[in-house]
């Protein structure tokens, strides 16, 4: 079925089946009823091309994700739901998703201090990939997901025509910024252990060049000063968000001469190897050292001990990623710059009172 010929059956122009299927006010309404009824019919679908021509949209939008250095496939379960929720947001909406494969700008941690290194991958799209993959797909618009916030080809995009949108990355004021409100979390795991007696409280944290990371440090700081804790350097461990980081990181931890006795951990994956680090070593968790992770993910009550954790809305994150980057597409006046969703704490078996 062509439009030729759904033109020929509906007793119209081609140019009036087009302005029907398209949305142009100028058509009678009866007009475009029986239009759209023999359409759907037919099982008329019209081409992608050509569909682009007449309304300048391609009714995709594009994704970049990156899942960390030594992670290039798509292996943290937190990813998985935010983009759940942006297919449903976009897909309601009319358009379909384009998961771009790109490896530029992301991010290692080197070793346990507190730095991380760019990495960044040749691909076969030349230097600047993100808005090369964006003007070759001709894609409405882009969410970026783990990419490096202060990569020059990222802000190259978002500065370009293409609208874009950051879940947990910091683009600056051309785009928008969706995120989960990552202090209060951290501040919410400090004031739980310490509520239950704990007063040597760490922390393991993610990449500190991410804004979770970032934002979750600096509620972790806000906590310790508020409770009138001592905040000790050398209770700040790092790693990368997946499990053995967050194993090594709590090894280091229990080597110092007054090892904490309660950590917060900026996911859930290192919470898992924090625990699998302790068990190793010989302590029970929560009977000698407490744990708390933050995401939430679905495998967290299943754990054992089940994870005491910091619950994110992780679906939520996605498909408000996705309602930002359609009021962009359409140019909406008064748009909000930063879109912050609430945490939850979350308690369950991995949490308890310190050992007397």
């Amino acid at each position: 079925m062509t439009i030729r010929e759904l033109a020929k059956l509906s007793g119209v122009s081609v140019g009036t089946v087009s302005r029907a299927l398209n949305g142009y006010p100028d058509v009678a309404q009866d007009t475009r009823a029986r239009i759209l009824r023999l359409a759907t019919e037919l099982d008329y679908t019209p081409a992608a091309a050509a569909r682009t021509l007449v309304t300048q949209r391609s009714h995709l939008m594009g994704v970049f994700l990156e899942t960390g250095c030594g992670h290039p496939e798509l292996q943290h379960p937190v990813f998985h739901e935010v983009l759940v929720g942006l297919k449903e947001a976009v897909g309601e909406a009319g358009y379909d998703l384009v998961l771009f494969a790109s490896n530029q700008g992301s991010l290692c941690a080197t070793g346990s201090t507190a730095e991380a290194v760019r990495v960044t991958a040749g691909n076969g799209f030349g230097e600047h990939t993100y808005l090369n993959r964006c003007r070759h797909h001709n894609v409405d618009g882009a969410v970026l997901m783990g990419v490096w916030s202060e990569d020059p080809e990222a802000r190259r995009l978002v500065r370009s025509e293409v609208p874009c949108v950051g879940v947990d990355v910091d683009l600056g004021a051309d785009a928008v910024l969706v995120t989960s409100d990552n202090v209060a979390g951290a501040e919410l795991a400090v004031h739980h252990l310490h509520e239950l007696g704990h007063r040597r409280i760490a922390t393991i944290t993610g990449l500190i060049e991410t804004r979770p990371c970032i934002d979750r440090l600096r509620g972790y700081r806000n906590a310790i000063q508020t409770r009138r804790l001592a905040y000790r350097d050398e209770y700040v461990a790092y790693g990368d968000y997946y499990v053995e980081s967050g194993a090594q990181a709590l090894d280091q931890l229990l080597d110092l001469d007054e090892p904490p006795t309660a950590v917060v951990v900026q996911s859930d994956l290192m919470a898992v190897g924090a625990i699998r680090a302790a068990n190793a070593a010989g302590l029970r968790v929560p009977e000698d050292l407490s744990v708390v992770g933050f995401d939430d993910i679905d495998m967290a009550p299943h754990f054992r001990p089940a994870l005491t954790t910091i619950r994110q809305d992780k679906t939520a994150l996605g498909a408000q990623a996705g309602a930002a980057l359609l009021r962009r597409v359409e140019r909406e006046l008064d748009q909000p710059s930063t879109v912050t969703l609430p945490v939850q704490l979350i308690v369950r078996g991995s949490t308890g009172p310190p050992v007397t």
